[in-house]
């Protein structure tokens, strides 16, 4: 599958990492004995090259380890050597855990050595960026990183996955996308239309309440708790949190327990309260999560928040981990609709979080240009089409998505539909503890604390996360 493989959801950053990063950041860049002149080696006749990412053939992400060692590196050297230039271009495949791989790169950057050219989670970004890891693009090879022709086919809101404070870092080769799934079979039972598009929270619960009177099914699955870690940030709070026209981090603050994060913990006391609209006990389970995918393919979950991930990976008639037979006849998918229309974030009536993979470039490269070309190569429409022949999936590339995603209607919906609205997390080292904040406050909602109190307590705690009041907005 490619990136498309991923669950970008899941990510977690360990505390290994985090301390790791901690020092990084005290210790500060320093000079290091390296220039920072873009245009070193520039004229080499000859250079070498090396490309690292969390992929292995035979192990993890084998496709991309594959597409790497017998298409890119190939035919890089080919078009390098019609230039009169001698490339040698090695790969170092990983197939570790994310943290493990993370904690190996910041080890590598910090030192000065590593490979030139590296994937990393669009969520480690700013981070690495605070700790001095990675430098801007137009910092590190100068005018090319800007004049780069890829840039105009990828939209401004999937760019952001590669920015830090409005500058860029790297280039997102693929990125994903949250969306409403739901039984069409079921909502024909319940009497609810076929091509149902919500334009509002309240529609949401309006369709709930009509499945409600079929048996045995569990109208709405929006994750909840802190057993589903990450998924219950990406997959329901950030997004209803951006349908409630707030985004986690803003304007250099935290977004704290105000009228949004009230509104988004209040739709889940509605799901999960006394009107049984959802199932606490789901949200509880260390399973919760896989357990909702079985019965959604079960035909027993009426409406399921997920990323575009359990369309391709989890209810995958063919490879899906719940296979669904009748997916395609039986399974509708709508965008999730802000509190009411053009009170979303930005000012929109639909709203989406979406995660994914970002290809940097190591600050200390000796081969700076050439290392922004293997760059570019790796993300043009020739080889992003390499990359997702025979698996269909969303690159950030809308002229490739286009022409490979023409006979598949549902990820061009999330191409055409979801991406123009979607919002990215904020890629800084508290973040993971304001996520799990956010999974205490959903938690205490659906054990039946009031919104209000699970409110003020997540304010408290965001508090003592992000060094105090004064970097949280009252919201």
């Amino acid at each position: 599958m490619g990136h498309s493989g991923r669950d970008f959801s899941k990510r977690r950053i360990g505390a290994a990492a985090a301390l790791v990063m901690a020092g990084a950041a005290l210790a500060g860049c320093g000079d290091g004995g390296s220039s920072t002149d873009p245009n070193r080696g520039k004229d080499a006749k000859s250079y070498s090259l090396t490309i690292t990412r969390n992929a292995i053939e035979g192990g993890k992400n084998t496709e991309e380890a594959e597409w790497i060692t017998r298409t890119v590196i190939p035919r890089f050297v080919a078009a390098q050597k019609a230039k009169g230039v001698t490339a040698k271009v090695t790969f170092r495949g990983q197939g570790v855990d994310d943290e493990s791989y993370k904690t190996k790169l910041a080890l590598d950057l910090k030192s000065r050595s590593g490979a030139d050219v590296m994937d990393v989670d669009g969520i480690w970004v700013g981070e690495f960026a605070q700790a001095g890891y990675l430098r801007p693009l137009p910092e590190v090879v100068g005018a090319p990183a800007d004049a780069w022709d890829g840039w105009p086919t990828i939209p401004g809101t999937v760019q952001k996955l590669a920015m830090f404070e409005e500058k860029r870092y790297g280039i997102p080769p693929a990125t994903d996308g949250r969306l409403l799934f739901y039984n069409k079979k079921l909502f024909a039972q319940a009497g609810l239309p076929g091509g149902w598009q919500p334009q509002s929270w309240q529609d949401v619960i309006t369709a709930g309440r009509a499945l409600k009177k079929l048996p045995g099914v569990t109208p709405i699955q929006l994750n909840a708790g802190t057993a589903m870690g990450e998924a219950t940030s990406m997959q329901g709070v950030l997004p209803m949190l951006a349908g409630a026209g707030a985004e986690i981090y803003a304007d250099g603050k935290w977004t704290g327990g105000g009228q949004a994060v009230k509104q988004v913990l209040g739709l889940y006391a509605q799901i999960y309260g006394p009107e049984g609209l959802g199932d606490p006990k789901l949200q509880q389970e260390a399973k919760g999560r896989d357990k909702s995918f079985e019965e959604f393919a079960a035909g027993k979950i009426g409406i399921l928040a997920e990323g575009d991930y359990f369309w391709r990976d989890v209810v995958n008639p063919k490879t899906g981990v719940a296979k669904m037979r009748t997916r395609d006849q039986d399974v509708g998918y709508a965008l999730i609709p802000a509190v009411a229309p053009g009170k979303g974030v930005r000012g929109q009536s639909f709203v989406s979080m979406s995660g994914g993979a970002v290809t940097v470039m190591n600050p200390n490269t000796k081969y700076p240009q050439q290392a922004f070309e293997l760059l570019a190569f790796m993300n043009s429409a020739e080889m992003t089409k390499a990359r997702t022949a025979g698996t269909p999936e969303l690159t950030s590339r809308t002229d490739v998505n286009k022409e490979i995603l023409a006979g598949d209607p549902f990820l061009t919906f999330v191409s055409e539909k979801v991406l123009p609205v979607t919002s990215y997390r904020p890629g800084l080292a508290v973040y993971p503890e304001v996520s799990t904040a956010l999974q205490e406050a959903t938690a205490s909602v659906v054990a039946g604390k009031s919104p209000d109190q699970a409110a003020a307590e997540y304010t408290r705690k965001l508090e003592g996360i992000v060094g105090g009041a004064a970097n949280v907005t009252p919201r």
